[in-house]
């Protein structure tokens, strides 16, 4: 479901003043150590999809694994569903009509859509920052047993009406498909277009996007990615949503190479003018138009996730940099996500300390954490350290920080790659050495 499309890449950084901000240059970059990471991850199943990522402009990694179709590689032209990262298209779009004088971001959309709640009080801009209140369609249990069949905009606008109102509008920040759904429809009422036409005019076309398109049913002759999931022993194909129902919120198919493109002409004004991306670029509760900050460590990037059926999606922009990354996936497993490789990219690419993952660590038992877990402190630094176990996962949690889980390499020794963290437990001594780099802490149980 579009629900799960946005996920915030966080890298827990312990100790600050172990790690600074460092601008990479190209020459900097250890591809080969990226390599290895998509190797290992593609010979254990763990992922399937595209990578790529630009540095001022020029194509500095690119790479595919997995499956494109079933017994069919994919390539570095694979197209792939990009979910909700439509939603920075339809965002786009939306912007360069309101700097036309086509549309008012004030405009209510009872001028479209005069049946659904607060209509009257419900504004354009309101819909682009997910603060309309509306219910979102996706979240209907009845959802996963149509979204496989074509709905008439008529059939989708009657499921929102049918949605609860979840708070007035503007009151609050709630990430919602209905949202943007509207929004595409709105493009197609302003321009007199279809979506599929006014995407082609505005933005595609205008950056020669040959692979970027409105999704229809899966073409495998044009090389689209099926998606999948890894059961253990195979890559299993997942269902596929009709492109009628997610609309302007996540119905666009691309590739990585001309997801980079686009993202680098937004920032390059050439979709939009510099002050209308400043206007977008302004977060309001953690989202701007059609986009969000993307933080790694001290860095700052915008972008997008997405999700639908097995695909998962990201594209960010480092301004200070000059970096765009974009992951274009069919394939996932329950044990790495997509927020692992891109810790694991930018940890790479940023010349951050990072470990290969290691997917043949020793089998843990809960029983085995339970003399670990506690709170912990040292008196060499400030920061105290919450353990925890979630089943048989070991989780740590700094002051004021996320938990993040750690990958046992024994059953007294754990690590967490992203930010080149050991954590080496002795429980009967009630303690743990953590060693980040060149720095050692002792921790003792509280």
């Amino acid at each position: 479901m579009l629900r799960a499309s946005i996920s915030l890449l966080a890298l827990p950084l312990l100790w600050a003043g172990t790690v600074t901000a460092q601008t990479a240059l190209p020459s900097s970059f250890n591809k080969a150590k990226l390599d290895s990471l998509l190797t290992v991850l593609d010979a254990k199943h763990k992922l399937a999809g595209s990578l790529q990522l630009t540095q001022n402009g020029q194509v500095v990694y690119s790479r595919a694994i997995g499956p494109e179709q079933p017994n069919v590689p994919a390539t570095t032209a694979t197209r792939y569903r990009i979910g909700s990262i439509s939603k920075t298209f339809t965002a786009t779009i939306i912007m360069q009509l309101v700097e036309e004088g086509k549309l008012k971001l004030n405009a209510p959309i009872a001028t479209w859509f005069p049946d659904l709640p607060n209509a009257s009080t419900i504004t354009v801009d309101q819909l682009l920052h997910h603060r309309s209140g509306l219910g979102d369609f996706t979240r209907d249990p009845a959802y996963v047993q149509y979204m496989t069949q074509p709905k008439t905009q008529a059939e989708l606008l009657a499921l929102i009406r049918a949605r609860p109102v979840e708070f007035e509008p503007g009151a609050r920040y709630d990430y919602n498909n209905s949202n943007y759904v509207l929004l595409g429809y709105v493009v197609e009422k302003v321009t007199r277009q279809p979506y599929a036409q006014a995407l082609q005019k505005r933005i595609t076309g205008k950056l020669g996007l040959k692979n970027t398109y409105y999704g229809g049913r899966l073409n495998s002759q044009q090389h689209e990615a099926a998606s999948f999931v890894w059961d253990g022993a195979t890559w299993q194909i997942q269902r596929e949503t009709d492109m009628s129902i997610p609309g302007g919120a996540g119905a666009i198919t691309s590739t990585p190479a001309d997801l980079t493109r686009f993202l680098e002409g937004l920032f390059a004004g050439k979709l939009v003018k510099p002050a209308t991306l400043q206007q977008m670029q302004v977060m309001q509760d953690g989202y701007g138009v059609g986009m969000r900050i993307v933080p790694f460590g001290n860095q700052q990037s915008y972008g997008h996730f997405g999700s639908i059926d097995g695909y998962r999606s990201a594209l960010t922009y480092f301004p200070a940099d000059k970096l765009t990354v974009a992951y274009c996936g069919n394939g996932s497993s329950p044990d790495y996500t997509l927020s692992d490789l891109l810790v694991g990219t930018l940890s790479i690419y940023f010349n951050k300390p990072y470990r290969l993952p290691d997917f043949n660590a020793p089998k843990i038992e809960a029983a085995d954490l339970t003399a670990l877990v506690g709170n912990y402190a040292s008196t060499q630094m400030p920061l105290k350290i919450n353990v925890t176990a979630n089943g048989t996962t070991l989780m740590a949690q700094a002051t004021g920080q996320s938990a993040f889980p750690l990958t046992a390499k024994s059953r007294t020794t754990f690590v967490y790659d992203a930010a080149g963290l050991t954590m080496e437990f002795d429980a009967a001594a009630r303690t743990f050495m953590l060693h980040q780099g060149a720095n050692h802490f002792l921790f003792t149980r509280q």
